[in-house]
């Protein structure tokens, strides 16, 4: 190759290398433009709420002493602002924000906001793919416990990968209710107790582990139908603009849920109670005299605890339903 035609590849790289420079340059500049917007924006927003709160204490006041006119205007300035808060909700999807304490304990003050719909959408779909693989994996990873490997290594990775998968939702969860996903409730907290359930070992779990394994099948089998199930009712319900789409499934029964309530429900209402019976069985083996660990006594109450938040939780949506559509049936009537 001819050193004339090595001086024009160089001089081609070198204009690239120039017009690269200029490119970064001009993102630096927009980049600090953005954060400036950004704290601009979180600043009016912390003052707007500060006002409105201070509003919000004066119409009470005012409540007190006002008209039947009146009252009727309050009440409307008090709806105005409840649905400015959720404005403000959906803007702070898009801004940097401080992590809670979960997140700040894990993964310190890192921001893990995500900017565009295109990257919440792809973070929201990951983390259910991720929750379908896994929920096969553990499927089948009871199932060989149980019928094939009874070993103390094979049970140990098994309640690893049960830890592992639990302590790995919590955080991916608070990611996405970070980046303005509406999850909370009992179902937020279900994830946290079975973290904790799921790394309990000691001499009496031979005696449970059987139950214990059965039940792990039992609950891949239902929470892959509620995949499928959940999946296909948010799909209708964004298409019809009803839910927010970063809306997720969940482990129990939602309000949105209500179609199909039948087929879903005997399974999991299944589900609670064979929780009941594995806390009574805990409480059993807690008082059989060969037990010397406490935390199998622990281990029961978690189970009553996820009974009866996970029971009392699906029962109260379910209540809620049958009133509305008891309502709806007597305003047609």
């Amino acid at each position: 190759m001819s050193n004339c035609k090595l001086q024009t590849e160089w001089d081609d790289i070198d204009n690239e290398y120039q017009q690269l420079q200029e490119t970064h340059k001009i993102y630096r500049q927009k980049l600090e433009e953005l954060t400036s917007l950004q704290a601009t924006c979180s600043g009016a927003i912390s003052k707007q709420r500060k006002s409105l709160k201070d509003l919000r204490r004066s119409l009470s006041k005012s409540a007190q002493t006002c008209d039947e006119k009146e009252l009727t205007l309050l009440t409307h300035i008090k709806t105005q602002i409840k649905e400015r808060e959720h404005v403000f909700f959906d803007m702070e999807a898009y801004l940097p924000k401080k992590n809670g304490l979960y997140l700040s304990l894990v993964l310190g003050n890192v921001n893990v906001t995500l900017l565009s719909n295109q990257a919440k959408f792809a973070y929201k779909d990951e983390y259910e793919k991720f929750k379908l693989y896994m929920t096969i994996i553990l499927m089948f990873g009871a199932i060989t416990c149980l019928f094939f490997l009874n070993y103390r290594v094979t049970d140990e990775i098994f309640n690893f990968l049960l830890v592992w998968y639990y302590c790995t939702l919590t955080i991916r969860e608070s990611i996405l209710i970070n980046n303005g996903s509406r999850i909370k409730g009992w179902w937020v907290s279900h994830h946290y107790v079975s973290t904790f359930l799921s790394g309990a070992r000691g001499p009496m779990y031979q005696m449970f582990r059987s139950q214990f394994l059965a039940f792990s099948i039992y609950q891949s089998f239902v929470q892959f139908l509620q995949y499928y199930y959940q999946s296909g009712c948010l799909y209708r319900l964004r298409a019809l603009g009803e839910r927010n789409q970063l809306d997720l499934t969940v482990e129990g029964f939602q309000s949105w849920m209500w179609r199909g309530l039948t087929f879903l429900l005997p399974f999991l209402f299944f589900g609670h109670f064979w929780q009941l019976y594995n806390s009574v069985i805990l409480f059993r083996l807690a008082r059989h005299e060969g037990c010397k660990e406490w935390q199998v006594f622990m281990l029961a109450l978690t189970f009553l605890v996820l009974f009866l938040g996970n029971f009392l939780t699906t029962l109260k949506v379910v209540r809620q339903k049958v009133q509305k559509k008891v309502e709806k049936g007597q305003k047609s009537d």
